[in-house]
């Protein structure tokens, strides 16, 4: 992946419907080449789809937590696969050192956040967690 391809991916992370002639004059390369070069990162799986982001769910989740657990044993995939069925839960990261996984919540209130954080608690092989409030997000994506 060169300079071209990393601007083309910020571009189509700002905006995934500019047209192929903006995405050009942005980059200063012809309209082909930014053709080429999308389906070349789609073919290889840089690129794996296209989003849309809804005014609604720029106003979700007034209570959000990251939430930090330590797994006992070997039983990471299947806690994974039980927390990607659980609403709240809007993504599961592996990590290294201390924690195992760092899970992504939100809910409407505090209340429901509690409620969601004693059912991760309670999976079979979730030793210990740890969960912090987000208070704001400065940048995100």
């Amino acid at each position: 992946m060169d300079d071209v391809d990393r601007k083309l991916i910020s571009a189509l992370r700002h905006d995934a419907r500019a047209s192929l002639s903006d995405l050009a004059i942005l980059l200063g390369v012809s309209r082909t080449t930014v053709r080429g070069r999308i389906e070349r990162l789609r073919q290889r799986g840089d690129i794996v789809g296209f989003t849309v982001v809804l005014q609604d769910d720029t106003k979700r989740d007034p209570v959000r937590g990251l939430m930090m657990l330590g797994i006992e044993g070997r039983g990471t995939d299947r806690i994974v696969r039980q927390l990607s069925g659980m609403t709240a839960v809007r993504a599961i990261h592996a990590t290294n050192g201390r924690w195992d996984l760092i899970l992504e919540v939100g809910t409407e209130t505090l209340e429901e956040l509690d409620g969601v954080l004693g059912q991760v608690r309670r999976l079979d092989g979730v030793a210990n967690s740890e969960t912090s409030l987000l208070l704001s997000t400065r940048k995100s994506g």
